[in-house]
């Protein structure tokens, strides 16, 4: 690392050190994790974050991903880079119990495990606690915080901001600090005196403000651009960055600690063989999909099953359920408006009583159409009433209570979730149509009915987390059990009749 030091005179590292660094990946067992955190959003954490993992792959570890809170469009980077799924830690959607039980299972096999947090490092669910913060996942999983601090405007008041933040919440643990956007390599030296003087712990490297890399704009049509490959330039950049100006033995060695311990909440006793299988829509357009929710379903007896609407593919024979996830249909309206077979089935699915659940860009493919930011008006599936109608603002965007409504084979009324909204679109709703909402979603600013229920299918904006009330999966493969049981042996049953295999 370019203008490094030894912190406090440590030593050279240990043989024993080198090679614990160099084992396998059984070493860590999910002892070594960071936290990468800053003041506030917009300070460079998703840089440093991508950096540091692209630099840990070049040395040869395993490298697990994981996302404070509800984001489904960091992940995809982070998956992007590593090759392992990255997964969400969010102490608000589930309890503490959960989110070790998640961060375990996540970290099985990787050889250290890179945390980003979400907006300032004890910004959560409100502001009076810190419950949903980052902070509040560096707690509990006892994770050493890497703290992010944009010094382009200030020098020795780095140190009172590190200061304030070390101090705020007790058991905290503030490791190290990574001066960004510095201007020169003595701003820099400036910032890192003073943090070590007032702060007692080490800067771990700096990135200079000629060295900003532009990441591009995380939005929902960006991720097929990720998942392509077209990041992969921008991810040796940032590991080549990683590796000249920050510390990375320093980092690795701050990483290590006890392995976190957790009771099984979630996934309790051993995998049920599969009894029903799921179609689960998966392509660039149906992309949305948390890793517990499907390995929760495959857990307690469900075989998924993917198929690819985008691709004119119809739902799989054999099918019990229908999972279509969130993801960007706007993206791609045009082509999935003309696989009118592909919707057919679909329809011909739900309206045979299979039970399915359709979240955000699911719910707006069910609708009669979409219109886009042009005006351009696209066919979509037509099982629900309205259409769906872009725009180019937010139009919804937080966590969110769901309590189940009459008729919601998955949240029946007195049942209740966690989940959260994230959509550019408005649905159009009729003004009259007897389909009662799938939901009631409470949010930061109140409570509305939200989504349809038709027959055996429930639809609506709100993404559902499923490791808030398991309940959900176990209602979901027991509908799924009196479905394929109503089934007409002679093979008429839509769409088809393939045996479990």
């Amino acid at each position: 690392m370019t203008e490094s030091r030894e912190w406090n005179g440590r030593r050279a590292r240990s043989n024993e050190e080198t090679d614990r660094d160099e084992a396998g990946p059984d070493a860590g067992g999910g002892s070594r994790r960071l936290v990468v955190a800053a003041p506030s959003s917009g300070s460079g954490k998703t840089t440093v974050t991508l950096g540091l993992m692209a630099a840990l792959k070049n040395r040869g570890y395993e490298v697990q991903g994981f996302k404070c809170g509800p984001d489904y469009i960091d992940p995809t980077y982070h998956t992007a880079l590593t090759g392992r799924p990255s997964r969400n830690l969010d102490s608000w959607m589930t309890g503490p119990e959960a989110v070790k039980e998640i961060y375990i299972r996540g970290s099985r096999g990787a050889d250290i495990s890179v945390i980003e947090g979400v907006m300032g490092l004890f910004d959560g669910k409100n502001p009076r606690s810190n419950q949903g913060s980052t902070a509040e996942i560096a707690m509990l999983l006892d994770a050493p915080v890497l703290l992010v601090v944009d010094c382009s405007a200030m020098a020795r008041s780095a140190a009172a901001i590190v200061k304030g933040f070390q101090t705020f919440a007790e058991g905290l643990r503030v490791a190290a600090v990574i001066a960004n956007r510095v201007g020169s390599i003595g701003h820099y030296r400036m910032v890192r005196e003073a943090v070590e003087q007032e702060c007692g712990i080490p800067v771990a490297g700096y990135l200079r403000r000629e060295d900003a890399v532009s990441i591009p704009e995380r939005q929902l049509g960006l991720i097929p651009s990720i998942e392509r490959g077209d990041c992969d330039e921008l991810f040796g950049r940032l590991g080549s960055l990683a590796e000249a100006h920050l510390d990375m033995e320093l980092l690795v060695r701050l990483s290590e600690g006890a392995p976190v311990q957790a009771e099984p909440v979630l996934f309790r006793g051993e995998p049920q063989e599969p009894r029903v299988r799921i179609a689960v829509a998966k392509d660039a357009s149906f992309s949305f999909y948390y890793p517990e929710n499907l390995e929760l379903l495959e857990h307690y007896g469900a075989e998924c099953v993917y198929f690819s609407p985008l691709a004119g593919e119809p739902v799989p024979e054999g099918a019990d359920g229908l999972y279509l996830g969130g993801g960007f249909p706007e993206e791609f309206a045009g082509p999935l408006s003309e696989h009118a077979e592909a919707a057919a089935s679909i329809r011909r699915a739900v309206e045979s009583g299979m039970p399915a659940l359709a979240e955000c860009g699911g719910f707006m493919y069910l609708t009669e159409s979409l219109a886009d930011t042009e005006g351009r008006e696209h066919a979509m599936a037509g099982l629900l009433p309205g259409r769906v109608r872009m725009q180019t603002k937010l139009a919804a965007l937080g966590y969110r209570t769901v309590r189940g409504r009459e008729g919601n084979f998955l949240l029946p009324p007195g049942e209740e979730a966690k989940g959260h909204e994230f959509h550019y679109s408005v649905h159009e709703r009729p003004d009259e149509t007897d389909l009662p909402p799938a939901y009631e979603t409470e949010g930061l600013f109140g409570s509305k009915q939200e989504g349809f229920v038709k027959g055996s299918l429930a639809a609506g904006y709100t993404h559902l987390y499923f490791p808030s009330n398991p309940g959900i999966v176990e209602r979901w493969i027991e509908a799924c059990l009196r479905y394929r049981a109503s089934a007409v042996p002679t093979g008429s049953r839509s769409p088809g009749t393939a045996p479990l295999r």
